[in-house]
């Protein structure tokens, strides 16, 4: 069977000089695992269409459970990434996630939708590296099936949004009254449970159009991470590269 589908690579992996494993994530068939011979040859034309973070459109004959690629060309690039090496620790952890969370078999394209969203925002620093990976984690948490419930206190179903406490590790708000113990909790500002409900529900058109303060945004990583970590429950080695990478960049500042 010959399938023609739009995606991004998410991960590759060379077995020998010249061939590769892609992993895809693509636009309506979930994610796939593909063998690209001779695509790492420097006249072959699917060099470029089979890089790590690019979107191309495939074509990729499937034979039982195995899949190869055909050819490829290349939608977008994302040339700018590979200019910044932190813009491309960041992208390698939102691809790790990707695999390590989403559904192999889920052909949802919100997922593509998402990933290719951040990446335009981050090559063209349109939005803060320390904005979109709260951003993006949310998100994707959520589109996942661990949505915070982030309507009303659990306990008495009242909003005040001047004291609000999260529960990373149960996913839900507590009112000042409903949490007599703050030791798990986060407390979040008006700032911040505003930017995290926008974030888990508002529509794709609309995900990326809020800002936030320095100090909101340091926050919601707090938020996001530990959620995360309660989710997933182990730190993704992308995640902890990129995080020394920032400590590093800081203490040399």
């Amino acid at each position: 069977m010959l399938l023609s589908v739009n995606a991004v690579v998410v991960c590759e992996r060379k077995i020998n000089e010249y061939d590769r494993v892609l992993t895809l994530l693509t636009e309506n068939k979930g994610i796939i695992h593909a063998y690209a011979k001779g695509a790492s040859k420097i006249k072959s034309g699917m060099i470029a269409a089979t890089e790590m973070f690019c979107y191309s459109h495939f074509q990729i004959f499937t034979h039982g459970e195995k899949s190869f690629i055909d050819k490829a060309e290349v939608i977008n690039i994302f040339f700018g990434l590979r200019q910044d090496f932190l813009k491309i620790s960041l992208a390698t952890y939102f691809c790790q996630l990707v695999l390590e969370i989403v559904p192999p078999l889920d052909c949802e394209d919100s997922y593509i939708r998402l990933l290719l969203n951040t990446l335009y925002f981050l090559e063209k620093d349109k939005i803060s590296r320390s904005l979109l990976k709260p951003l993006f984690e949310l998100r994707l948490l959520t589109l996942c099936g661990y949505m915070p419930d982030l309507v009303t206190c659990q306990c008495c179903g009242y909003l005040n949004t001047e004291t609000i406490y999260f529960s990373p590790n149960l996913g839900i708000i507590l009112c000042d009254n409903c949490c007599p113990d703050k030791k798990n909790m986060i407390n979040v500002s008006g700032g911040v449970f505003a930017a995290m409900r926008h974030i888990v529900y508002s529509d794709i058109s609309k995900l990326f159009n809020f800002t936030l303060t320095p100090e909101a945004t340091a926050v919601l990583n707090q938020v996001s991470r530990k959620y995360l970590l309660c989710q997933v429950e182990k730190m993704l080695p992308a995640l902890k590269y990129y995080e020394d990478m920032v400590a590093v960049m800081e203490t040399n500042k």
